[in-house]
């Protein structure tokens, strides 16, 4: 039997239970076994559609082995993830996390986040940018000119941090900064983008094109994985500081994860689609189950690749968590600064 680290739940009427020191994928109704997974090489459970069952025995495994379960909605909006309960009990980094908004640590990692985004942006299409040299002169050229202009807003950020300012009073600048590079490095995604598959241009809610399907849906699975990491480290996955505080808005979640969209998603999508691979919608715009497999398949796979890290190589996943402790020890002061993670090209 082959080694599954990341189980994946996307057909409607099943149920998910233990037997023997593993998981199993039964359909419910008629009982056939559709699938096993053992349990000791098991790192993940994602759920990526509604009308499955689970057993109480397979979710206390999960959370005594540390398995976090993801639900994820058809459309790739995370709804819930189950893990330990003891992982939320640490309180010392809470602390410093919620007393870091009225001091320059809340600046500090704002615009931390904020400029790893920039520069993995231009990461991105530096990475893209070399295989055209040889094959596409003028859209070489132009990579080139939209990545001078994402990177025109490092400065605009770094600026931000002279003076004993706060977050709230630069938080408006530091996210028009942010979106005003964005808009350029959307510009520069359509350059990479060489299969014929449609795209109008980065949207988010609502989207019903492929390409932006695809990429929300794969954000879902990596807020999972961020969500994880946050929780490991002792940190409130709800206490940002680049995105603003809201009821129920798990802000901090999506700060960390903007250092890693274009590694583990962007990148992938780019190349599902640039191999020629298809993605199909339903009548209700929604991704089919096999593309949502395969889809996630290819995410999960990006999150256990290697990747330069220092002086090391780790796995995605394990860059991740590595910055969330990062995160956690800024913020109770055992580290002078926060570095975000930049993508090697």
């Amino acid at each position: 039997m082959a080694i599954v680290q990341h189980l994946i739940l996307d057909e409607h009427g099943t149920h998910l239970g233990k037997h023997s020191g593993r998981l199993c994928v039964t359909r419910i109704g008629s009982g056939e076994r559709l699938f096993e997974a053992p349990l000791l090489h098991l790192e993940s459970v994602l759920i990526a559609t509604r009308g499955v069952s689970l057993s109480a025995d397979a979710v206390a495994e999960c959370a005594e082995r540390g398995i976090p379960i993801y639900f994820l909605s058809p459309l790739g909006n995370p709804l819930a993830a189950l893990y330990s309960a003891g992982l939320t009990g640490t309180i010392q980094t809470r602390r410093a996390q919620l007393s870091a908004l009225l001091d320059q640590r809340g600046l500090h990692l704002a615009c931390a986040f904020a400029l790893g985004k920039i520069r993995n942006q231009a990461n991105l299409l530096r990475y893209g940018a070399k295989y055209r040299k040889k094959t596409d002169e003028d859209a070489f050229h132009e990579l080139q000119r939209l990545i001078a202009d994402v990177l025109e807003h490092e400065v605009e950020v770094e600026g931000l941090l002279e003076g004993e300012k706060l977050t709230d009073q630069v938080r408006f600048r530091l996210l028009s900064a942010e979106g005003r590079a964005a808009q350029r490095y959307w510009d520069g995604f359509q350059e990479l983008l060489i299969s014929k598959a449609e795209w109008p241009g980065r949207k988010t809610r609502g989207a019903s094109d492929p390409v932006n399907s695809a990429l929300n849906y794969g954000y879902g699975i990596l807020y999972g994985a961020v969500e994880r990491a946050c929780v490991l480290a002792g940190l409130d996955p709800y206490g940002g500081f680049l995105h603003v505080d809201r009821p129920g808005k798990p802000s901090l979640v999506l700060d960390l994860i903007e250092e890693f969209r274009q590694t583990v998603v962007d990148r992938t999508v780019l190349g599902f689609f640039n191999k020629g691979q298809k993605l199909n919608l339903d009548a209700q715009g929604r991704i089919d189950v096999e593309s949502r497999r395969a889809l996630a398949r290819k995410v999960l796979r990006r999150m256990d690749a290697r990747e330069r890290y220092g002086s090391e190589k780790l796995t995605m996943k394990a860059i991740l968590q590595r910055q969330a402790r990062a995160v956690a020890a800024y913020l109770r002061g055992e580290r002078e600064t926060y570095s975000p993670y930049l993508a090697s090209w």
